[in-house]
């Protein structure tokens, strides 16, 4: 596996992992990829949903990456938005020389990274007329709706502001649009950090638009168990199938399948 590490504008980093181009394996020599951004409230980068998250997508055939992007004060003025864009623009420039498939590009966010990922597909970027979007997103107990059931410290660090109506720029059920790229999300029933209204929120706005997308809520676990491993502190068999059921719904999504 070859690993490639970018620098980004404001202070992120794309650390980008790519599957041999193998000649004997015609059909696999390009393959999609799927950007994992992880969360951490905009005032941390979460390790364990980043490296954990890319190898499973790694293990099943996609070539990766991750983001860290800026948080704090550095979340403010859309940054975060504005590095997670220019990382998909960096990932498709390449696309020929990496043997990427351009236009079969997943991101996959948890938390506040999930409402990171989710807002390179509806949120607009004052100013930027070369905004890139993803073909699919994948979210884990996203962060979405800065209303009644926000997960306040979030919007606080991208507003810089306790003010409710400069939050309000940010949250995203209301810009979902039927040009929305197809969604994967799950959730738990027991996480008090994120409520689950969250995505069933986001769920009523990609259902009114016609939006393609799945769905699985769990019932039992707190916030932030990434695959539900061991690895990650969180071992739970049930919950982690989230994984094999995103790897399904992908491959059907993206049409690529190595079996």
């Amino acid at each position: 596996m070859r690993q490639i590490e970018l620098e980004l504008a404001g202070g992120g980093v794309l650390t980008v992992s790519l599957r041999a181009s193998l000649d004997a394996m015609p059909a696999v020599k390009q393959r999609p990829l799927v950007l994992v951004v992880p969360g951490g409230g905009y005032n941390h980068v979460s390790p364990r949903e980043g490296d954990p998250v890319a190898l499973q997508f790694a293990a099943a055939g996609y070539h990766t990456a991750v983001l860290t992007y800026s948080v704090g004060e550095g979340a403010q003025n859309y940054r975060p938005l504005r590095q997670l864009n220019e990382a998909l623009a960096l990932l498709r420039q390449n696309a020929e020389e990496w043997h990427i498939l351009p236009d079969k590009i997943a991101v996959c966010g948890f938390s506040a990274g999930g409402h990171l990922a989710l807002s390179a597909a509806v949120l607009d970027i004052p100013g930027e007329t070369a905004q890139q979007r993803p073909n699919a997103v994948i979210l884990g107990y996203p962060v979405v709706t800065a209303g009644e059931f926000a997960h306040r410290g979030s919007f606080v660090q991208l507003a810089g502001s306790e003010d409710a109506a400069a939050q309000q720029a940010f949250t995203l059920e209301d810009k979902v649009t039927s040009d929305t790229p197809p969604v994967f999300v799950w959730h738990t029933m027991e996480d008090k950090t994120v409520p689950v209204e969250n995505t069933l929120l986001l769920l009523a706005a990609l259902r009114r638009a016609g939006v393609p997308c799945e769905a699985h809520l769990f019932e039992k676990g707190a916030h932030g168990t990434s695959i539900s491993t061991a690895e990650v502190d969180a071992a739970d068999p049930h919950r982690a199938h989230w994984v094999a059921l995103c790897l399904e719904w992908l491959g059907e999504t993206f049409g690529f399948k190595l079996s």
